[in-house]
């Protein structure tokens, strides 16, 4: 009796049983909640957040104790597991309330021994003497899988006219390059006139050249052809209609039996 006595006299015993009397609310620690689009107080979420990692620190320092048996440590890693999920939620509930944004890595993770932790960071994870369960320590020691090699077809959709050398001259830069290359490698076998009148020649008939029709002749030389297509010329809408007849036509022979060369029979 008398210690019942002692604790109704304390300081925060009169007070609470003040503010009881007044009809206010007494202002008590708020529980998290299970949803975390409930919580609308960014200091709430900030401080449910510490309240995650106190819990996950100390579950951390009790794992790794190696006697507390198998069952109890595999309990234990799956509580931490739990509450790493649940922290990731409230940290993306802070960012969602215009806070600081705690997602970001700020380096890569390692572990007790400084190596880096493998896995994703979503990635369910082992902790102390949970790396050394039947099991866990051969699955952490696997190495990462090789990264899948690109099939032919993913292979071919970068390889374009590019790829086989036909822009190399496009950029402009390569053709007056080779040209000079050319003229001083001429220019050290045959001395500088006769290299300028072997260039000339060169350049007259190595390229395709242009002839103009209107002179008398029809072969007056006009310069070299600086373009040489290489693919056939895009068909005319005409001649793509007379290739389309021409296909429904032999498509209807030949379900009727008949060759194209053969001629019809006639009555006589």
């Amino acid at each position: 009796m008398a210690r019942n006595a002692e604790k109704a006299m304390t300081t925060l015993a009169r007070w609470r049983q003040a503010q009881l009397e007044e009809g206010k609310p007494v202002n008590e620690k708020k529980r998290r909640p299970f949803l975390t689009s409930e919580c609308e107080d960014l200091n709430d979420t900030e401080r449910f957040r510490l309240d995650i990692i106190r819990q996950i620190s100390k579950k951390v320092a009790q794992i790794q104790n190696a006697g507390l048996g198998e069952h109890r440590i595999r309990d234990l890693n799956d509580q931490i597991n739990k509450l790493l999920r649940e922290k990731r939620r409230w940290e993306e509930r802070i960012v969602e309330l215009g806070g600081t944004d705690h997602t970001k890595s700020k380096g890569p993770r390692l572990d007790a021994e400084g190596r880096e932790v493998p896995g994703g960071v979503r990635g369910y994870k082992y902790f102390g003497a949970a790396k050394d369960l039947p099991g866990v320590r051969e699955l952490l020691s696997q190495p990462p899988p090789p990264p899948p090699r690109k099939t032919r077809a993913e292979l071919m959709v970068n390889i374009d006219a590019a790829y086989y050398g036909y822009r190399d001259e496009d950029d402009g830069v390569i053709v007056p390059l080779e040209k000079e290359a050319e003229r001083k490698a001429v220019e050290t076998v045959l001395g500088k006139e006769e290299a300028e009148e072997y260039l000339k020649s060169v350049e007259r008939y190595i390229y395709l050249p242009i002839f103009d029709p209107s002179s008398e002749e029809g072969a007056d030389f006009v310069g070299p052809r600086t373009f040489v297509s290489h693919v056939p010329s895009v068909p005319t809408q005409k001649e793509v209609q007379e290739e389309l007849l021409r296909m429904k036509k032999q498509l209807l022979l030949e379900q009727l039996g008949i060759e194209e060369g053969d001629q019809p029979m006639t009555e006589g």
